[in-house]
């Protein structure tokens, strides 16, 4: 699908933000052309004064030079919370390396998130800042799957651009989201990564959104046999499956001597080895975050 592109200009690149891991969120575009179907950004659609849905329609932004860059030293900055900085269109347009190279050398603490091994042309790059993070967004080893829900890199590609990050000395996280009840397979997604990222981290599928109705109902199509489990979670809001999630996890931590935090912000102390970390904020598992 050919998206809708264009150019804008904006009068600024940085946000300030509430986001735990960030105070300051970089979208280097508006739109997102992955397309994904759980997509919780969606919602950035009305502020946009597009009509097209979302995933179909791509700003690129240019901004004003940042002023004073060392401004921004010891500040985490978020780059991509409602967009993937390295959709396939940061080929031409590279406006996501434009920031970088804007903000380098202020000592800024860059955190990226991505679905694309498209981030490795940045490596170099990405290496010159202190303590910076690249996430990839993996629920699932099933290319089947994977293909039905986003545009993004294939699995092996985010796998392998992790492994190269990673043993380059970079902080990587694999972020397991959403998880999809019955498809998602938690643990064979962790066995794959646990050598190769510094941090784990999982959230569940919450279908609060405009989205809610196509999930359902491609889960009636494609996983009919997975209709009463939906149900029982999305309609009857019954946690129990969310609750045993969390404590397999918590037995799977202790087994493999790994760290097992909930609802808690990550701390650098907590990561290495990994630390699953099991970010259920769209619904309280637990009263009290807890750390084994």
């Amino acid at each position: 699908m050919k998206a809708n592109i264009r150019e804008v200009p904006t009068r600024g690149i940085l946000t300030k933000s509430n986001l735990p891991i960030g105070d300051y969120s970089v979208n280097p575009y508006i739109g997102c052309t992955h397309g994904c179907r759980y997509c919780y950004a969606c919602f950035m659609r009305r502020f946009t004064n597009h009509p097209e849905p979302w995933g179909t329609f791509l700003d690129i932004k240019y901004w004003p030079s940042i002023p004073n860059p060392r401004k921004y030293a010891g500040k985490k900055l978020m780059i991509g919370s409602v967009t993937d900085p390295y959709l396939p269109e940061e080929a031409e347009y590279r406006r996501t390396r434009a920031f970088l190279e804007e903000i380098q050398g202020s000592g800024a603490l860059i955190n990226i998130a991505t679905k694309s091994d498209l981030v490795l042309e940045d490596l170099e790059l990405i290496k010159t800042f202190p303590d910076a993070r690249v996430s990839w967004s993996i629920n699932t080893l099933d290319e089947v799957f994977r293909a039905d829900m986003d545009r993004g890199s294939s699995i092996e590609r985010r796998l392998e651009a992790m492994r190269i990050f990673h043993s380059e000395g970079i902080r990587t996280t694999c972020f397991i989201s959403p998880i999809f009840p019955g498809i998602t397979n938690v643990f064979e997604i962790i066995e794959r990564v646990k050598h190769q990222c510094n941090l784990i981290w999982l959230e569940n599928l919450n279908l609060r959104g405009g989205f809610k109705g196509d999930i359902l109902e491609y889960i009636r199509t494609k996983w009919p046999n997975l209709v009463p489990l939906y149900q029982q979670i999305y309609q009857k809001r019954d946690l129990t499956y969310w609750q045993l999630l969390d404590q397999q996890l918590e037995q799977y931590a202790e087994a493999e001597d790994l760290e097992y935090l909930i609802n808690a912000e990550p701390t650098p102390a907590f990561e290495d080895p990994p630390i699953l970390v099991n970010f259920f904020y769209h619904e309280k598992i637990k009263q009290t975050p807890s750390r084994r």
